[in-house]
C-alpha cells in the first residue's frame, strides 16, 4: 500500500520540490498552503506523515502541531518540522510541541529521504506492535472467560461427586440421607422447581 505523506509550506516552491522529490521515492504526495488547510485535510484523510513549515500565515507550524497532537485522530501522525528558522530554542520547541524530528532550510535531499523513511518505518514498527497487543488482549480475555466456564464445569463435577456418594465395591448409595441432602441443594440451585410442594411417601403416609 503506497503511504502518503502531506507537505504543509506557504512557498509553492518548497511544495513543488519537496513533491518531486518524495513522488520519485514512491510516495503519494498531498500538500497543503496553510495551517487551517492542513488541519482539513487530515480531518479528511489518513497520511502516514506530515512535513510541517513553521513559519506561515494565520497559523504558523507549531500551533499546527499541537492541534494535531491533541487530536485522537491525529496524534499518532509522525511529524517532521522543516523550516528556515535554526535556532537552537526553536528546535527545542518543535520537540516539545511533539515533532517526530527537525530539520532545517536548505535541506540536504538525501538526508531528507533516509529521515522520512526512517520514521514511516517506525509508524510501521508501532502500528504492527499495537495491532499484536490488541491481539493478545482479546486472546487473554477469551482465556480467561474459558478458565471461567471450565472452573464451573469442575465445581457442577465437584457438587454431582458428592451427590453420588457410590460404594465402589458394591455400587450402592453409601449415605442415604446425605445423598437426598445433596441432591436438594443441587436443585435448589440450578431448578426453579418449588421443593417446598414435593412430600415423599412416607410423609403422605403419616399424614
Amino acid at each position: 500500500m503506497t503511504q502518503k505523506i502531506l507537505i504543509v509550506d506557504d512557498v509553492i516552491k518548497n511544495v513543488q520540490l519537496l513533491g518531486s522529490v518524495l513522488g520519485r521515492e514512491g510516495y503519494a504526495v498531498s500538500y497543503a498552503l496553510n495551517g487551517t488547510k492542513a488541519l482539513e485535510m487530515c480531518s479528511a484523510e489518513n497520511f502516514d506523515l506530515i512535513l510541517l513549515d513553521i513559519m506561515m500565515p494565520q497559523m504558523d507550524g507549531f500551533e499546527v502541531c499541537t492541534r494535531l497532537k491533541q487530536d485522537p485522530a491525529t496524534k499518532e501522525i509522525p511529524i517532521i518540522f522543516l523550516t528556515a528558522r535554526s535556532e537552537h530554542g526553536d528546535i527545542v520547541a518543535g520537540f516539545h510541541k511533539g515533532a517526530a524530528d527537525y530539520l532545517t532550510k536548505p535541506f540536504n535531499t538525501t538526508e531528507l529521504v533516509a529521515r522520512v523513511k526512517l520514521h514511516l518505518s517506525l509508524r510501521e514498527a508501532w502500528q504492527r506492535a499495537s495491532r499484536t497487543n490488541d491481539e493478545l488482549v482479546k486472546k487473554n480475555t477469551e482465556i480467561s472467560a474459558l478458565m471461567i466456564e471450565k472452573n464451573t464445569a469442575l465445581a457442577e463435577i465437584k457438587l454431582l461427586q458428592k451427590m453420588l456418594a457410590i460404594c465402589p465395591k458394591c455400587r450402592k448409595v453409601r449415605d442415604v440421607s446425605t445423598y437426598r441432602q445433596h441432591v436438594e441443594e443441587y436443585l435448589r440451585e440450578h431448578s426453579d422447581a418449588d421443593l417446598s410442594h414435593a412430600t415423599c411417601p412416607d410423609c403422605c403416609r403419616q399424614s
